[in-house]
């Protein structure tokens, strides 16, 4: 049939009309994908500068601060977090992120927690024992969380925001992000603007 001949009903025409009217034309405010989250030294949020392989961050284990581990991977992938997955590595796929330690406390790691670098291959997140061991400057259960949720965040793409932009999981300073090591109503935000399915 050739819609062109065909007389619509009224209800339908109304139905589609609304449909195809940006929302700004009968009083809402249009829907548009808010863009990556500007970030300290004038970067951006990036998908190219992250972990991710397609959909999935697979891991490899080999820190000791498994729990700082396992709940990072929660945190990130807790309610509307949902569109990256982290599968452990096996057999049928690569490792994109290694967990490993390191304990050092001069140069880039003098008061470093712990630290993501993207790799050529598989990109790694180093837990610092000189910092997280027991009884050192953080080393809590909580501290030790938090920190494995930011560096997390950096293989998912997020660069330093500043506290005193909003609360954030990504603050450069362990004082300064949520204490409980979880993302932000904003980090949330962060994550859905920059994973959305385009």
């Amino acid at each position: 049939m050739n819609s062109s001949t065909t007389a619509w009903p009224p209800v339908l025409a109304a139905s589609l009309l609304a449909l195809t009217l940006p929302h700004s034309a009968y009083g809402h405010a249009p829907l548009v994908a808010p863009a990556p989250a500007k970030c300290l030294k004038s970067q951006k949020d990036s998908r190219g500068r992250s972990s991710v392989d397609g959909t999935e961050i697979a891991w490899e284990d080999e820190t000791k601060y498994d729990d700082a581990r396992a709940h990072a991977v929660r945190a990130w992938s807790t309610r509307d977090l949902n569109k990256i997955k982290f599968p452990k590595d096996d057999a049928s796929r690569v490792a994109d992120l290694e967990w490993s330690d390191v304990n050092k406390n001069t140069g880039r790691w003098k008061d470093v927690g712990a630290g993501w670098t993207p790799f050529p291959g598989t990109d790694s997140i180093r837990m610092n024992d000189a910092y997280l061991g027991a009884g050192k400057r953080f080393g809590t259960r909580a501290k030790r969380r938090l920190v494995g949720a930011h560096e997390l965040g950096h293989a998912l793409g997020f660069c330093h925001k500043s506290a005193s932009w909003y609360p954030t999981l990504m603050a450069p300073n362990v004082h300064d992000a949520p204490a409980d090591g979880k993302p932000t109503r904003r980090d949330r935000a962060n994550y859905q603007a920059l994973w959305r399915t385009s």
